[in-house]
């Protein structure tokens, strides 16, 4: 696996987090420590969104600054080379 791939898991599993965390807050919503953990993995997802952004591509089209269409000219995870590898 490579670095790419890591950060992209890592971003992955962090935003899987999040979103089971606001879920719980929905039914909790005075749980100071899970309330912490929430905002340290968004400040934790962000940063590693920023690094991965800097690195190697933008994530999405609403992080384009200067080419519109600069975020879709890296290969898509399902393109692959002749031999089924990515």
């Amino acid at each position: 696996m490579d670095e790419r791939e890591m950060l992209i898991n890592r971003i992955a599993a962090l935003d899987f987090a999040i979103v089971e965390l606001n879920l719980y807050m929905d039914t909790h919503p005075n749980d100071t420590e899970v309330n912490m953990k929430l905002n340290d993995y968004k400040e934790k997802s962000m940063q590693l969104k920023n690094e991965y952004q800097e690195k190697f591509s933008p994530l999405s089209s609403k992080n384009i600054e200067e080419n519109r269409w600069g975020w879709i000219s890296d290969p898509w995870p399902w393109n692959n080379d002749n031999g089924g590898n990515k």
